[in-house]
């Protein structure tokens, strides 16, 4: 089982996930032209993948949803009041209640609800053979949904979207910074931080920071923030940060436990 992120900032965000035959790719935020070269560089063509997770409406998560639907037939998934908003797509969507679990090949996909400032806004918990990957982005808080949810997974891709007194201080306007700091907007990294911890201490052996901001953090920032708390909590585990607009390198999903100082 492999994971990978082809693209990761408020500019756009798209990731995939490979077990056996079966690929699925996790919003589709960028252009269809980068998505279709990003596959490229795994030997992959659009028409391979098995289906499309879409999070929410946002421009940053389906912005070459339309295009690539239109020349490739792949089914995308989307919550009921998600897909109101994708309309583009009806030939080959696939509607679910926000918390619903379906299958896709060999993968079982688990929707669960966020707090973010979009009509029905889900992340997802799929799981194959060989472990788990889950993903948190776009949420103001932790919910209970996502806790539950994700507690054990083998590899999160967890948000860090900004420090807080880089947010506070930086050139945003007042309404942006409340909209980003509320419950509707995105996890600092902070929060990421105390989020990655339980995971961790729950079985979470390699985590990826996603979603940073480009204004209001840097990935420095955002590592450095996790690691501290991780090592505060006397755990070690792999640490990354996903790249803004290319390629991540793979990580290889396994079931396996954390190690603890």
């Amino acid at each position: 089982m492999e994971f990978y992120t082809l693209a990761s900032s408020s500019g756009g965000n798209a990731a995939l996930v490979r077990c056996g035959g079966t690929a699925v790719l996790l919003d589709a935020g960028i252009s269809a032209r980068r998505i279709t070269q990003s596959l490229a560089l795994l030997g992959m063509t659009p028409d391979e993948l098995d289906a499309i997770l879409i999070t929410h409406e946002h421009s940053d998560h389906v912005s070459g949803l339309a295009t690539l639907t239109k020349k490739y037939a792949v089914p995308v998934y989307a919550s009921r009041g998600t897909a109101h908003f994708l309309p583009q797509t009806a030939s080959v969507l696939r509607m679910f209640d926000a918390g619903g679990a379906f299958a896709v090949g060999e993968l079982e996909i688990h929707s669960f609800r966020t707090s973010h400032d979009a009509a029905d806004s889900v992340d997802y918990r799929i799981d194959g053979a060989d472990g788990s990957v889950g993903a948190l982005t776009d949420t103001g808080y932790v919910t209970d949904a996502a806790a539950q949810m994700l507690e054990g997974v083998d590899t999160l891709l967890l948000e860090a979207n900004h420090d807080v007194e880089m947010l506070k201080s930086g050139p945003y306007p007042y309404h942006l910074k409340q909209r980003i700091l509320g419950n509707h907007g995105h996890l600092s990294n902070a929060a990421a931080a105390e989020f990655a911890l339980h995971c961790v201490k729950n079985g979470t052996a390699d985590i990826l920071l996603a979603h940073l901001s480009a204004e209001n953090n840097t990935p420095e920032a955002a590592e450095y923030t996790v690691a501290r708390k991780l090592q505060a909590g006397g755990c070690s585990v792999r640490l990354g940060v996903a790249p803004r607009g290319q390629l991540s390198e793979v990580h290889t999903v396994c079931k396996k436990s954390p190690s603890f100082a």
